[in-house]
């Protein structure tokens, strides 16, 4: 038996075989967009807190994974003879297919979003909420992108996969690449040159779409850009003057409240284990608190307590004399915490910057999201707080070409956009190399000359003393000491000394 080469080359512009295969991508791209938008819904369903969600999302899931994907196939062709009404949509073996690859794939594809969720660090979306975003902005800004960019090469190859499945649907008769051959090798009975041809019509299909992905891949990964210096060459942003932090002025001259922050008797455990035992701290206006301690002593839980990102399980956080946060009663879900925390920056020790968005879109996104201005009007506020640190010409980099360093500052700055009462600092320098801990300390002192109210928890001792109004001492969950640097220096505090020395 010989192979007729003239017949299997005739086949590559059979029409039936052509219009089979815009059939398969039009099924295969439709159940792909789709399966990815639905998959979403059920990653996150089953990463809820809410019980009913997250069961029902994984039943979802262990389901349609567990059912053949030919026996739904069959069951939704065949739906109308029990649901007539059905029959308008599912008649069509196109939309039957459609339907039950589309429930088939989502499930699957949920896992995929679910390793790409799971991928994106915690730190971010702690930064999200400390910029006083909700859910859906965290979510739709920081997250997913960063999401769909570690699971684009994953649903890349489940579109291979799902193109590959469209042959089953031939059992209800939807022309699509199988059901032409086999109807034209049971006429001439030329199996191998037609099914030479179907395997070239698939070959194809998945190879201009893994160079489309490709493309896509090297779209999205930031590591691949290359981005210059930033010129003031537009006129409307050129000589942007460096303004000193406004809203700490406004809020005084308003005169709300005595004190910038209050803390009120904040007591915070981890099951049986009591991290913070009743600590209370009053922050003035313009005031630099330091706050240092060894470590475990619950320093990083109490700031963190302070804008809402660790729960409490009793005390009081005022902020602009108004209340914030209380134990069960004041929550992060509550109007009065998303009506005040804009006025609460946060800088964190490993920066947590957004690795999708550059410099300048890193500071203007919480201006942009709380629409505190136009976008030009945002624009130039962050280009001037980036000047203030000294990194408006590294305005256009991404946060991986920047040093650790500069990363800080960009930091701080994406806190001062939003011009807060307050700003709290979590051990600023500790992710830093020792040389380049000078820079950001330089930068904190000269908004701690400028007036600002801050916070910090910090292990540099020098630092501390010399930038704080005040500074307190923390040991095991308590305030051994607080009081002005001069006064702790020369106090009868032996455990604060012996801390120091060491």
């Amino acid at each position: 038996m010989t192979f007729d080469w003239h017949y299997a080359l005739s086949l590559l512009s059979n029409p039936d075989f052509w219009h089979a295969t815009l059939t398969v991508v039009e099924l295969s791209v439709l159940v792909w967009v789709f399966a990815i938008i639905l998959g979403f819904v059920l990653a996150l369903a089953k990463q809820s807190q809410y019980k009913a969600l997250s069961v029902s999302s994984g039943l979802y899931i262990w389901f349609f994974r567990s059912l053949p994907l030919l026996v739904l196939l069959v069951f939704i062709y065949n739906l109308p003879q029990i649901f007539p009404s059905t029959s308008q949509v599912l008649a069509s073996p196109f939309f039957a297919g459609f339907v039950a690859m589309l429930l088939s794939e989502a499930a699957y594809i949920a896992e995929i979003h679910r390793g790409g969720l799971n991928a994106v660090a915690k730190g971010q979306i702690e930064a999200g909420k400390a910029l006083g975003m909700q859910y859906a902005g965290i979510q739709r800004l920081i997250v997913i992108p960063q999401a769909l960019r570690i699971a684009l090469p994953s649903l890349g190859n489940e579109y291979v996969t799902i193109v590959k499945l469209t042959s089953l649907v031939s059992v209800i008769s939807l022309t699509e690449i199988l059901l032409v051959g086999q109807r034209l090798y049971t006429q001439n009975f030329l199996v191998m040159e037609t099914m030479l041809a179907v395997a070239f019509y698939y070959v194809l299909i998945v190879t201009l779409f893994g160079w489309l992905m490709q493309f896509l891949e090297k779209r999205m990964d930031v590591t691949r850009k290359k981005s210059g210096l930033f010129t003031d060459n537009d006129p409307l942003l050129a000589n942007i003057p460096v303004p000193a932090i406004s809203k700490r002025k406004e809020i005084l001259a308003d005169q709300q409240g005595k004190y910038a922050l209050q803390a009120i008797n904040i007591h915070k455990s981890y099951a049986e284990h009591e991290v913070l035992k009743g600590i209370h701290l009053n922050v003035k206006w313009g005031e630099v608190i330091s706050i240092i301690g060894p470590s475990g002593s619950g320093k990083t839980t109490f700031i963190r307590t302070l804008n809402g990102l660790e729960s409490l399980n009793q005390g009081i956080v005022n902020v602009l004399g108004q209340p914030f946060l209380q134990d069960q009663q004041l929550t992060t879900a509550s109007q009065a915490y998303k009506d005040q925390i804009v006025h609460v920056g946060m800088v964190f020790q490993s920066f947590n910057l957004f690795p999708h968005k550059t410099i300048l879109e890193n500071v203007m996104l919480a201006p942009q999201y709380h629409r505190l201005d136009t976008k030009m009007a945002n624009k130039v506020t962050a280009l001037a707080m980036l000047e203030k640190v000294g990194m408006k010409q590294h305005a256009k980099k991404y946060p991986h070409q920047l040093s650790g360093g500069q990363q800080q500052r960009v930091a701080i700055a994406r806190a001062l956009a939003m011009q807060p009462a307050v700003i709290l600092f979590d051990e600023p320098t500790s992710a830093l190399d020792p040389e380049l801990v000078n820079e950001v300390l330089k930068v904190i002192e000269e908004l701690a000359q400028e007036g600002l109210t801050m916070i910090i928890v910090t292990h540099e001792m020098n630092f501390a003393f010399k930038v704080s109004d005040r500074v307190m001492f923390m040991e095991n969950g308590i305030v051994v000491a607080d009081d002005t640097p001069e006064v702790l220096l020369q106090g009868d505090y032996p455990r604060l000394h012996q801390f120091i020395q060491k």
